[in-house]
């Protein structure tokens, strides 16, 4: 299928048509658009009949963890200065092993990284099994070596690896195992490192061709800045803007000129964050921010604390409103032990879980008392995006129909409570 102006659709399982489309982009042939399985054909024909960006080679629908998905175009030369920044930072091109969707950034700058080096990607599709994503880790045959993941992932390969020596040793062989999409937790740092696993921690989006900032430190000629506690973000690879919205790419792509007085192209993340010692830490988005009882208060900083606590690693911060506070911090998270490997039919053992006491004082201790979640709740999986990000807005929806649920019956037990005393009352007067 393609547009007018040339924008070809490929489907993500054609793996052999979409490395074609992929290097006919880079080459300036016509641009494309990956698409998943299941995506609406209308919703990409409407995509098609939108006007590109000149220089377009590439539109990435992004996951939608804003709740709102957008269409970002880039071009074949953004593409390209992220891939060759991340080879000179690894120390040079090689083989990547693709575990992540290939319609979205984390998954299609593995695919650029493989076409600018001349490697053949190898694939793992299905089911996230470690021992089978092991096995397909075997199959690599470059020198060099890489994945990326996103934390998830990672710690369930970690799961099997300490049980295992041979596999460890397979995952040892990676000279980077690069993962990103969320915060990823001390804990998981340090196992990696007691496993001598080359773990690197990227920051990087859609806007960004992927990865532009590891460990903390810009790569290539990425610069960052913070404006108003925001993350800001130049340098050869963003994006040039999104597709059919100029009231979106104005907002969150601006130019300014520098002290010499170049002009500089920003991109807005919408995330806050701080430099400390010129290294950048990410402490969570400007809009995942609460106002409980005057306080400004961070969901994602109340989610790295929680998932800290032994068995709250899969825990969620959310909104809630509250009639003293206005909102607090609730948590969501996953029954011990509850999903198990639904390929295989086991049964993952519970873990050994911390008291919400327990939980509530760490929060207190660490962000103060607005910050403490009144309850927590479990649900048998937290949603996820197809990046393996929180699906915010679908975990959202759910918790509030669980709490209308709750007070639905509140108020039954209320009308109830009602007509006895009322009975009552008749009976007495009889």
């Amino acid at each position: 299928m393609t547009a007018p102006h040339g924008l070809r659709a490929i489907p993500t399982e054609d793996r052999a048509w979409m490395m074609a489309g992929l290097a006919d982009a880079m080459r300036g042939v016509a641009p494309i658009v990956p698409v998943a399985p299941g995506t609406d054909p209308d919703e990409i024909a409407a995509l098609q009949r939108q006007p590109l960006p000149e220089g377009t080679a590439l539109v990435v629908r992004t996951s939608g963890s804003s709740g709102v998905p957008k269409a970002v175009a880039l071009s074949a030369d953004a593409l390209r200065a992220g891939a060759e920044a991340t080879a000179e930072r690894f120390g040079g091109h090689g083989q990547w092993l693709v575990a992540l969707p290939t319609h979205l950034i984390s998954g299609l700058q593995m695919l650029v990284r493989s076409e600018i080096a001349g490697t053949q990607p190898v694939f793992f599709d299905g089911h996230f099994d470690p021992e089978a994503f092991l096995e397909r880790a075997e199959m690599l045959e470059a020198d060099r070596r890489y994945v990326s993941l996103v934390p998830v992932q990672l710690a369930r390969l970690f799961d099997f690896v300490e049980q295992d020596r041979e596999a460890a040793d397979v995952l040892r062989r990676f000279d980077a195992v690069l993962v990103g999409g969320q915060a990823v937790s001390l804990a998981l740092r340090s196992r990696a490192h007691v496993l001598g696993i080359g773990l690197k921690r990227s920051y990087g989006m859609t806007e960004t061709s992927g990865g532009c900032v590891y460990d903390g430190v810009e790569i290539g000629d990425t610069r960052v800045r913070i404006r108003g506690g925001e993350v800001q973000l130049a340098g050869s690879s963003l994006a040039l803007g999104y597709v059919g919205d100029p009231e979106l790419t104005a907002r969150t792509f601006i130019t300014e000129s520098g002290r010499d007085g170049v002009p500089v192209r920003w991109y807005r993340t919408g995330d806050s964050g701080e430099l400390l010692g010129g290294m950048l830490t990410v402490t969570g988005r400007l809009d995942r921010v609460i106002i409980s009882g005057g306080v400004n208060v961070s969901l994602d900083a109340v989610e790295r604390v929680v998932r800290e606590q032994p068995g709250w690693e899969s825990a969620v911060a959310l909104s809630a409103p509250h009639p003293e506070w206005g909102e607090r911090a609730s948590l969501v998270v996953e029954i011990e032990g509850g999903a198990g490997d639904p390929d295989s039919g086991t049964e993952t053992p519970a873990p050994i879980r911390a008291s919400f006491d327990h939980v509530q004082q760490a929060i207190r201790g660490a962000l103060g008392p607005a910050a403490v979640p009144e309850w927590a709740t479990e649900i048998g999986e937290i949603p996820k995006l197809a990046g393996g990000k929180t699906d915010y807005a679908e975990l959202g929806e759910w918790l509030t129909r669980l709490r209308s649920s709750f007070s639905e019956v509140r108020r039954g037990d209320t009308r109830a409570a009602a007509r006895e005393e009322t009975s009552r009352g008749e009976k007495d007067q009889a």
